[in-house]
């Protein structure tokens, strides 16, 4: 089973999950073949990888490391369906926001070659890309989500309040608003601002894998201690049945949810739970939750295989605590080289504009 992992910046502990976790998955493939009356089906698999950049950390830990365009470049979806023909893959998988709703219009394309593209529904992507559309969702399925407010209709004593990108990611473009005059500035600094009240309590993050029917797999809530740029860098798994049921709730409710979904919330001090965000990918913090054993890798491999995991919805380590540090990966001078002779050269906006009026 080759895989490609998209957009892999600096996912290195995911990647290592991968490859763990294909290990595992062949090691059970050899075993059963070992029980059955038919000749070994040899399972191999390697990991490729795409990136912008050839200094992508985590593209050095691939078997195979593929440089691709931006991701708004014409060419972006035909540079990925070549990577997937040269390299036979099997399932790929986005690790970033902005490539979602692209690639979820284009899925047919590459499930006519034989790839399993771990993406949901367009309609998803549509509801998880714009925080309005997000906040719309909550409402109609009846959970907790912060009230949005239009610029007109702040008072006084709203304040504090929230503004940030309707479609922005990684906590960019986030501020906390305390009067007036700043909520003035930011909604004219901000793009397209979201204004939301202000939600204290326990932040979590809520790791959701999801099988090809919609139906929850596993579901993780880890405590977000501490965050770096909207990543989470310290946190805790927490078995709490009402957030699981919560999260189990949501993610099924969606009309299309496939794969890795990551869910954010607020638990209050009295009890209530306040959902605030939706992402359809495997979030940064996801590594802590595979330590606690909820090897969602080897779980999609299984479904990808036709299997259903055999495994409980809450079957991980409760109270297994991440603290994250910085690493580096060193790589000698040849490498380097060897891959930035493949570096894409920049396309200028004729380029681009000339390319678009050709496939008209």
């Amino acid at each position: 089973m080759n895989i490609l992992l998209t957009s892999v910046g600096r996912r290195v502990e995911l990647l290592k999950a991968f490859r763990e976790s294909m290990s595992r998955f062949s090691s059970q493939a050899a075993i059963a073949d070992a029980n059955a009356p038919l000749p070994p089906t040899n399972i191999t698999g390697k990991i490729i990888t795409a990136d912008l950049k050839h200094s992508a950390p985590a593209s050095f830990l691939a078997d195979t490391a593929e440089l691709v365009p931006r991701i708004d470049h014409p060419d972006y979806i035909d540079r990925l369906l070549d990577i997937c023909d040269r390299h036979q893959i099997d399932l790929l998988i986005p690790l970033i926001d902005t490539e979602l709703p692209l690639l979820s219009l284009h899925e047919q394309r590459f499930r006519d070659r034989g790839v399993t593209v771990l993406i949901s529904s367009a309609v998803v992507n549509d509801i998880c890309h714009s925080k309005k559309k997000t906040g719309l969702f909550f409402k109609t399925i009846g959970v907790k989500t912060p009230k949005i407010y239009q610029l007109d209709e702040v008072e006084e004593r709203d304040f504090p309040l929230f503004i940030k990108p309707d479609r922005g990611s990684a906590s960019v473009g986030v501020h906390k608003i305390k009067n007036r005059t700043e909520l003035n500035f930011f909604a004219n600094y901000v793009e397209d601002p979201i204004i939301q009240e202000l939600i204290s309590g326990e932040e979590y993050t809520i790791d959701v894998l999801v099988n090809f029917r919609g139906k929850a797999v596993s579901i993780v809530p880890r405590a977000r201690l501490e965050t770096r740029a909207g990543e989470t860098s310290k946190g805790k798994t927490v078995k709490n049945p009402e957030l699981i049921a919560a999260a189990k709730y949501v993610v099924e409710s969606l009309p299309g949810a496939i794969g890795c979904i990551t869910v954010q919330c607020f638990l209050q001090p009295d009890g209530e739970i306040v959902f605030i965000e939706i992402n359809p990918r495997f979030g940064g913090g996801y590594p802590l939750a595979y330590r606690a054993g909820a090897d969602f890798p080897l779980w999609l491999f299984q479904l990808c295989a036709g299997k259903k995991p055999q495994v409980a919805i809450d079957e991980w380590e409760d109270g297994l605590s991440m603290f994250r540090y910085d690493d580096a990966i060193f790589v000698k001078a040849e490498d380097t080289d060897r891959a930035a002779q493949f570096d894409l050269p920049p396309v200028t906006l004729d380029e681009r504009i000339r390319k678009l009026v050709a496939r008209r």
